[in-house]
């Protein structure tokens, strides 16, 4: 207390010009925080909005347990929970793998002398500055099987109509295309800086020392920019697991019969559609822990912050 006391008092007015941002996150983030995991131990839906009281842990059973919407696995019964959860991990994989391999690859060919390089690179980053539900419902449309632009493309140049929207793993692939464009620019952008920060005569002596570029990649590039992409990755793994938005506006909210769903959507259509925010809020707190613990892991263990120190 000594301490916190004597710190209090020698820097008063940064205190003071903190307070105000202190206040909002409390108000913005902290209370709702802990008023969430408060009803995640409770039985609040909509016969319980008002009376509802505390019931342990069931929430978190139910979530991990129950099995309402009759999905399965390769034809084995399984609880909603783990069917999504397979699903969101599916689905943030592929975006990743796509997210990096486009945004370091379009990041290698715009760190080189191109002509007109400043033009390429505003329009890549288009996606990315277009807000997100615009891009996603022009996507929805683009995917419309009687007058879409890409189900049209595809049926006149080589005859497939694709069933985008009515079928679960269509839908599926619609959210994905859409995700996929929509994120590659923030990698594209992380990578190029990494890039431009690698000195120049790190290439030039492995150049006299006859590397190929395949070596100059595996040994300068990628190490060199890993303390970079490391907390990028990151950060795209957590915003693909949660993102509500793509999955939600393309799909129309889960469509068909509720099977496009990721976690968090079902979350979303469990609290505010279902009326189950104790079921809700506790499948919420699990997708937070999930994210919490790999967030942990994977920068411990790829050492991505070790030249901070």
């Amino acid at each position: 207390m000594s301490i916190l006391s004597s710190d209090l008092k020698g820097n008063r007015l940064a205190y003071f010009y903190t307070m105000p941002a202190l206040l909002v996150m409390t108000v913005v983030v902290l209370y709702p925080f802990i008023y969430n995991v408060v009803i995640s131990f409770s039985n609040m839906n909509l016969t319980h909005f008002r009376d509802w009281h505390l019931i342990g842990v069931k929430s978190y059973f139910k979530v991990l347990t129950d099995n309402t919407m009759n999905l399965t696995l390769l034809g084995i019964p399984v609880p909603d929970f783990w069917y999504f959860f397979v699903k969101t991990v599916l689905w943030t994989i592929l975006n990743l793998i796509f997210h990096v391999g486009i945004g370091v690859s379009l990041a290698l060919i715009l760190n080189k002398n191109l002509k007109g390089k400043s033009i390429f690179r505003l329009l890549l980053i288009l996606p990315w500055a277009v807000p997100q539900y615009i891009t996603a419902l022009t996507w929805r449309g683009m995917f419309n099987s009687e007058y879409g632009a890409v189900s049209l493309f595809l049926d006149r140049l080589v005859g497939v109509q694709v069933p985008w929207l009515t079928t679960e793993w269509g839908a599926f692939t619609a959210c994905l295309i859409t995700n996929i464009w929509l994120g590659f620019p923030f990698m594209m952008i992380i990578a190029l800086g990494g890039l431009q920060s690698i000195p120049d005569s790190l290439y030039e002596a492995a150049d006299i020392d006859g590397a190929s570029w395949f070596h100059k990649l595996k040994n300068i590039t990628v190490p060199l920019i890993k303390p970079v992409m490391i907390p990028a990755i990151t950060l795209g793994v957590i915003w693909t697991f949660n993102n509500f938005n793509v999955v939600w506006l393309v799909s129309n909210g889960g469509e068909p019969s509720d099977t496009t769903h990721i976690l968090v959507s079902w979350v979303y259509k469990s609290g505010f559609t279902y009326f189950r925010m104790g079921y809700a809020a506790a499948f919420s707190m699990i997708i937070f822990a999930i994210l919490l613990i790999f967030s942990w892991k994977f920068i411990k263990s790829t050492k991505a912050t070790e030249s901070v120190y």
